[in-house]
């Protein structure tokens, strides 16, 4: 009969190692290479930042983090077990530890606020509804939301659906905590809200959390580290400070937001007529 894992479990057995272990990760669809031998890891606990412009690769990382997409090459491990090679017990114990806050919020418009935070709780454990009830306001107060949990998330501004999608993700307490583009279309204030919300999850409860992003100013406020992905490539690994005087001239251009320059034209002008 197979082991059951628990999410505390697999956090002890790993010990001191990186939480998240990416090693030579290919990701194919077709014959376009999305991800060419990336390597990455993510110790327990820290604020990791990618960053990336457009069809870098970001979003595709973020997805075989979360074990949603399987390896074209290479492996991701979590607490030292391979997603690819585990058992449905152990990927249903990483994925307890795991929430996810999507850049489009993702909430069920069709559900309350509160009936959306809930949904974690109904799903992944035997609590009675009273309990679950109290957590769902427990979860939405963290982040700022107290008394909206009978509202729809139609009557929520972006900013106050962001937050309720963080709600909702960090409702099973998770372990690790993944954004992707979390300020994305929020005017400057609401994300540096939402920016102070991260930092204080992360000073309160320890999680590690995963950050994909574009949004320089926001990266630079909550990174303990940060990579940068180029055409699928891993480009460097470092703090805030080693990336941004990196010597790359690609990541010197995107951290410095130097315009490219156009392509010299290949058409002869010719005058004399």
């Amino acid at each position: 009969m197979a082991a059951k894992f628990s999410a505390r479990q697999l956090l002890n057995r790993h010990g001191r190692e990186p939480i998240i272990e990416v090693s030579g990760l290919k990701a194919c669809y077709g014959e376009r290479v999305v991800l060419d031998g990336v390597n990455l890891n993510i110790r327990r606990g820290e604020t990791m930042v990618i960053l990336g412009g457009s069809g870098s690769g970001k979003s595709t990382l973020l997805r075989h983090i979360e074990g949603l997409e399987r390896p074209s090459g290479g492996s991701v491990r979590i607490c030292g077990i391979d997603l690819a090679k585990a058992t449905d017990q152990q990927l249903s114990a990483l994925r307890r530890m795991m929430g996810v806050s999507f850049q489009s919020a993702a909430m069920f418009n069709s559900m309350t606020v509160g009936e959306n935070v809930a949904l974690p709780l109904l799903e992944h454990t035997d609590l009675a509804e009273p309990t679950i009830e109290l957590m769902t306001k427990m979860k939405l107060q963290q982040v700022g939301l107290s008394g909206v949990e009978d509202l729809y998330p139609m009557q929520l501004s972006g900013g106050m659906r962001k937050r309720a999608s963080l709600a909702r993700a960090l409702a099973m307490d998770p372990e690790i905590l993944l954004f992707d583009e979390p300020s994305a279309g929020l005017d400057p204030v609401i994300a540096a809200g939402l920016d102070e919300l991260i930092l204080d999850l992360k000073g309160t409860f320890r999680i590690t959390i995963i950050v994909v992003t574009h949004a320089l100013s926001s990266a630079f406020r909550i990174a303990d580290r940060m990579c940068m992905l180029y055409e699928g490539k891993m480009l460097a690994v470092g703090t805030v400070d080693e990336i941004r005087n990196h010597p790359h001239p690609r990541i010197h251009q995107f951290v410095n937001r130097i315009p490219s320059q156009p392509e010299p034209s290949s058409h002869r002008y010719i005058t004399g007529f």
